[in-house]
């Protein structure tokens, strides 16, 4: 499948699954918006796809920078095809330890951010008659673990985001969908393991073993390889055949 030509925002696309989405992108021929709240990264990653393509500064947190930074892309190429969204943080704790704060950002920067890229974006699509949203959900979308209420709910919420946005748009050409990736073993779940020994009272070999592995079919991480194919396929699809679903890719970890 390609997407020659076809002007691509990613966010958080600077490092871990955005970073690989952003280069199956290139080399499926796209202009990448590496669109990142560390420019510098941002750039670099820009940079080492190729002259064709751009950094933006982006907190997704942010109304105003949202906006500025899908400006600077009509700006450049005056087009939006694809939206990847993708940026993502994680903080675990039990419920009644996590504070309102962290609980807020976490959802700030999934559930809000995602709103707020695709509501910049959508004007844009709109206009084209033509384009593509795809959220970074999670098996946890669909399941839920323990110390990670924030990020859950947040997951789950865009499902229902993706499936209101694929009612509105497929009258305007937009489709809509979600992946679901299980446990891909990037600095932000390198991250948890130790946390989650800590607050489950287990090792680390057990959290990985047990918790991060032990539904899966074969005892293996889903790789940002993984990711990065299905997310060129949600991109690449012609039609909106293909909308308002979600698409699990998880070593079996969950099935439906």
């Amino acid at each position: 499948m390609r997407l020659d030509d076809k002007v691509c925002i990613v966010t958080g696309g600077a490092s871990g699954i955005g970073l690989e989405i952003s280069k199956r992108y290139a080399d499926a021929g796209a202009k990448l918006v590496i669109a990142d709240i560390n420019l510098d990264a941002a750039t670099a990653a820009a940079a080492d796809l190729g002259d064709d393509h751009m950094a933006v500064l982006m907190d997704v947190t942010d109304p105003d920078a949202v906006q500025a930074g899908v400006d600077a892309v009509i700006e450049r190429y005056g087009r939006i095809d694809v939206l990847l969204s993708n940026a993502g943080v994680q903080i675990v704790h039990r419920v009644e330890d996590m504070t309102f704060d962290e609980w807020r950002k976490v959802m700030a920067i999934h559930l809000d951010g995602s709103f707020l890229v695709s509501k910049a974006v959508l004007p844009h699509m709109y206009e084209r008659q033509s384009g593509a949203i795809i959220f970074m959900g999670s098996v946890h979308s669909k399941e839920a673990s323990e110390l990670k209420s924030p990020y859950v709910s947040a997951k789950h919420g865009l499902l229902g985001l993706a499936r209101v946005i694929a009612k509105e748009g497929g009258r305007k050409g937009v489709r809509t969908n979600v992946i679901c990736p299980g446990f891909v073993k990037t600095p932000l779940v390198e991250k948890q393991i130790p946390e989650q020994a800590r607050d489950l009272g287990i090792s680390e070999e057990e959290v990985v073993n047990d918790i991060m592995l032990g539904n899966t079919v074969d005892q293996q991480f889903t790789t940002v390889e993984d990711v990065a194919e299905v997310a060129l396929f949600f991109a690449a699809f012609p039609t909106n055949a293909l909308t308002g679903q979600s698409l699990v890719v998880s070593h079996g970890w969950f099935m439906e």
